[in-house]
């Protein structure tokens, strides 16, 4: 058990040495030593920082339904909203729709949907709260933050 904690700790070392000589080389390094550094080619994850927090068991998303002209609601696909190119990750899931839970943001909200997704009437922005995803990831609670008519 300690061969394997000494192998980890050290592993985790080593890579944060190379996490944090890759974020600071092209900004602050190459500059201080006023050449290009060699660069590592490691995999680092898309999410940089947050994979050091700590991460709470609750969770929250948004959704956007909408009303087609028989007066039905229907969740719409994120990716129908928000089309992207692959770019190496993915906006939808890195929280690219809690732009639209922004109060200030809700005019502009209902005239990209209009635009974009005219089959349908209106629109709802709701906001999606998980309390304990890990533990009970079917017990949520919705609210509706707006509503574009």
């Amino acid at each position: 058990m300690k061969a394997r904690d000494w192998c980890i700790s050290i592993f985790v070392v080593v890579w944060l040495l190379i996490f944090h000589y890759e974020s600071l080389r092209v900004h602050y390094l190459n500059p201080l030593f006023k050449r290009d550094l060699p660069k590592v080619k490691f995999l680092f994850p898309p999410a940089g920082w947050i994979m050091f927090y700590r991460v709470s068991p609750g969770a929250s998303a948004v959704e956007v339904y909408g009303v087609d002209r028989n007066g039905q609601p229907q969740l719409i696909d994120p990716h129908d909203i928000l089309q992207t190119r692959p770019i190496g990750y993915d906006n939808i899931h890195r929280g690219a729709l809690f732009s639209f839970a922004e109060p200030a943001n809700q005019r502009q909200t209902c005239a990209f949907l209009y635009r974009k997704l005219k089959y349908f009437q209106s629109f709802f922005i709701v906001y999606v709260q998980y309390a304990d995803i890990s533990k009970e990831r079917f017990l949520q609670q919705r609210y509706v933050l707006y509503q574009c008519q």
